[in-house]
């Protein structure tokens, strides 16, 4: 183990926590087979799930593992979120498997309910905009628990395969493709001193609105680099409040796009349940204006 040099009282008890847990498996590589045991990770420090399934923030994955597994455990997650806007409506789920803290996969289903506005744009009310995501992450180097005696962070990469089931639709209104693929490094530092968890992740996509109305478009049809933005504070070790922010790209002629910023607090009573409520600010969404609401996610998992 490297945690060293914490001679504050936070890291203190972080320190006896981890030995009262006795959990030899906290080492940062597998020091054999992969076993059945669960649940060696410190609490809230697998994140939540993100809108396309990865864990992290609601908007912004991080560099951490979904689940609660070790160097030499399993960890899972499934989850459930609702997003309610003055004119639209999001439901998403899914789940993620980390393996040896080292590598996620998840996979996750967006489902836009465009509800009155959708008569306005021709839709017809009620109509639904459905994606599926297929996400892979992997951690590079770095661990956001155990390096607390380093500035470096836990650092991962990852990749976000997304379909569009409305493919006809997204092309009418200007995207390439119903189909594309984020990319995305991500930095994660958690100062258990401090209390405080900072990430930062940078994004090569196509994706508009995230995908839901497609990839690319008669703007650009190019990968952009988008940064996104995340900062927790653990008020206890039960609660988190914090806020994000995603940039997004612009390739619509027929509707701007704007950035997304959320303001959130997460509760974990233990280690198999989570719920998580924010506010989120979306911009404009498909011609309609300042998009704006709140949301609700539950988290269970090991």
């Amino acid at each position: 183990m490297r945690l060293r040099n914490s001679a504050t009282p936070l890291a203190s008890a972080a320190l006896a926590l981890i030995a009262l847990q006795s959990q030899p498996v906290l080492a940062d590589e597998p020091t054999g087979p992969i076993v059945p045991s669960t649940s060696g990770k410190l609490l809230l420090t697998g994140g939540v799930s993100e809108v396309e399934g990865s864990a992290g923030g609601g908007l912004v994955p991080w560099a951490v593992i979904g689940g609660y597994g070790t160097a030499s455990q399993l960890g899972a997650d499934a989850y459930g979120t609702y997003l309610h806007t003055q004119d639209f409506a999001l439901t998403t789920y899914g789940a993620a498997v980390g393996v040896a803290n080292r590598v996620e996969f998840s996979v996750s289903r967006q489902e836009f309910d465009t509800r009155d506005a959708g008569a306005q744009l021709g839709l017809g009310s009620g109509f639904r905009f459905n994606m599926d995501t297929i996400g892979v992450k992997v951690r590079l180097f770095g661990d956001a628990v155990l390096d607390q005696d380093t500035w470096v962070p836990q650092v991962a990469t990852g990749i976000q395969f997304k379909h569009n089931e409305q493919g006809d639709v997204v092309k009418a209104v200007g995207a390439a493709s119903n189909s594309g693929t984020d990319f995305y490094l991500s930095a994660t530092k958690l100062l258990l001193a401090q209390s405080l968890l900072l990430n930062g992740t940078l994004r090569f996509t196509k994706a508009n609105q995230f995908g839901l109305l497609g990839f690319g478009g008669d703007r650009s049809n190019s990968y952009h680099p988008e940064f996104e933005a995340s900062a927790a504070y653990l008020l206890s070790r039960y609660v988190a409040v914090g806020a994000e922010y995603r940039t997004k790209p612009n390739n619509l002629s027929f509707a701007r796009e704007q950035n997304a910023y959320d303001a959130f607090i997460a509760w974990a009573p233990n280690k198999h349940i989570s719920l998580t409520l924010a506010y989120v600010e979306l911009g404009d969404v498909a011609t309609i204006r300042n998009q704006h609401g709140a949301y609700a996610s539950v988290q269970v998992g090991f």
